[in-house]
């Protein structure tokens, strides 16, 4: 069944009847869970069974944020709590091997908790270099302020949920660490030098150009694109996203609904399109707003389609794992960090 470029969020904890409809008669790609989807296993694993049953794929992708640490949808008392990104760069100052192991052993236990709810895409790994005076909203949930270290750090991560048969998302490319706003608020503006950028921020993502999807950031680099942020320009998703970082997998826009991005949502929309994403994310489950969404979405053709069906494809069964023994290690070098650091 042809589907429409585009992945959306749903308000509550099971579908309304108005949700429903919307799914049928608009057939979005994928959709995402955030806190408000979530109470129990059960009912997770049940929302996610509905909306693809209601999508009528039984491989409609679901994502989740679950990177660990602050960015976490799923916690207790019915899920683990994960570490941080800067969790692993401090181990991995003190030993890299083990630094590397600690955050694919996470990856790899996160995987396993979305596997059993029927959870196959996350949100992760991040490959942000943040720098000194940007704002908090990356903070510690980077892996470094080294580009090499981050991306080897960010390929760990993405080897652990492969290995639990879920699919990796890129973000925020080309790079949102030296944003000095939450976009979720406002639009930052990055005044770094062109051969700066290409050094640090850009550097971080070209080592994992080829994961199988990515999604941008709503900064404006004024060196590249002073007039608009990377998910609307044209400019920035040829020339560094596609060009000087390489990435030729499924480009998502971040959220449609965050204030970084200026116009209505359908003038949002549209101009995502119009930059050269594949995808358009739209998270908040606002009704209205995903039926304006839905109304500037294409179909899912050409070569966004051929993107779309590689991610899908690249998508591995879950190897073995003793999870116990998993958590034990991952617990036991968390534990080494901390004393490093104490």
């Amino acid at each position: 069944m042809s589907t429409r470029a585009f992945i959306t969020g749903v308000s509550g904890t099971e579908l309304t009847a108005a949700e429903r409809e919307f799914i049928r008669s608009e057939r979005p790609w994928g959709f995402i869970l955030f806190k408000r989807n979530v109470e129990t296993p059960a009912q997770v694993a049940a929302l996610v069974a509905e909306l693809r049953a209601v999508a009528g794929s039984a491989d409609a992708p679901v994502l989740i944020d679950q990177e660990g640490g602050r960015v976490q949808r799923l916690g207790p008392p019915h899920w683990p709590v994960y570490p941080p990104g800067a969790i692993f760069a401090g181990l991995f100052d003190t030993d890299s091997a083990l630094g590397l192991t600690a955050a694919r052993i996470s990856a790899r236990l996160i995987a396993a908790d979305l596997a059993d709810l029927g959870i196959t895409v996350d949100c992760l790994p991040l490959a942000d270099v943040p720098v000194a005076g940007a704002d908090a909203v990356i903070g510690n949930r980077a892996y470094g302020t080294e580009p090499g270290k981050v991306a080897a750090i960010a390929r760990a991560v993405t080897e652990g949920l492969e290995e639990g048969g879920v699919l990796p998302v890129l973000k925020h490319i080309p790079g949102h660490g030296r944003a000095t706003a939450d976009t979720h608020f406002k639009l930052p503006t990055v005044d770094t030098p062109r051969h700066e950028l290409d050094r640090t921020d850009f550097a971080a993502f070209k080592p994992l150009a080829d994961l199988p999807m990515a999604m941008t950031a709503h900064v404006v680099f004024s060196a590249v694109d002073p007039a608009h942020p990377a998910t609307t320009s044209a400019t920035m998703i040829t020339e560094v996203i596609r060009g000087v970082i390489g990435f030729q997998g499924l480009l998502m826009s971040d959220d449609v609904s965050m204030n970084a991005l200026s116009g209505n949502i359908a003038e949002r929309t549209r101009a995502i399109f119009a930059a050269g994403c594949d995808m358009a994310l739209h998270c908040n489950g606002n009704i209205e707003e995903m039926r304006e969404v839905a109304g500037q979405t294409p179909e899912l053709a050409g070569r966004a389609l051929e993107r779309a069906n590689a991610a899908l494809a690249a998508r591995k069964a879950p190897q073995p794992l003793d999870r116990a023994a998993a958590r034990a290690e991952l617990d036991a070098l968390i534990a080494r960090t901390n004393t490093a650091s104490a």
